[in-house]
């Protein structure tokens, strides 16, 4: 119980810091990848079974899915916002949209995989897969549909 806790208590100081870092300097895309990345990792590593390297294995889970969800939402430009935004309006829940992004070279997939009402309206959990540079990254995430059409990504996934 004790190392529950204190795994726990050592991810949630990890998303802290990593919400602290994503909070200057960076892009909203990359700030939000950066958040959305590092919490997934931390989760990750609370799933260590070992207690010995649990909190290690959260620590670097949460860096890890930092730097991997900043990469995505840094190489993100208006054309692949606009595509993901076009995929969370229009494609069924399960089915994937995917293009290649001619102008950075960059592939996404994403593929909305449920969708849920608000009090403001729809939201819609996704996985994106994407190649940046030549590299295999995974995101998962939640967008909502604002009251204008377009749809924004939130901190949680």
């Amino acid at each position: 119980m004790r190392t529950n806790l204190i795994s726990n208590a050592a991810f949630l100081a990890c998303v802290a810091a990593v919400t602290g870092c994503a909070s200057s300097g960076y892009g909203t895309n990359e700030r939000v990848g950066m958040v959305i990345g590092g919490a997934l990792g931390g989760l990750l590593g609370d799933q260590v079974q070992d207690r010995n390297w649990r909190t290690a294995a959260i620590v670097a889970g949460t860096m890890t899915g930092t730097v991997v969800g900043g990469s995505i939402g840094r190489s993100m430009d208006e054309t692949d916002r606009l595509r993901t935004g076009q995929t969370l309006e229009t494609v069924r829940t399960g089915v994937s949209s995917s293009w290649h992004n001619p102008r950075t070279g960059n592939d996404f997939t994403v593929v909305p995989t449920s969708t849920y009402e608000t009090s403001t309206g729809p939201c819609r959990q996704y996985s994106m897969d994407a190649v940046v540079e030549g590299r295999k990254q995974k995101v998962y995430g939640t967008a909502c549909r604002q009251s204008d059409g377009t749809w924004r990504m939130s901190n949680g996934a």
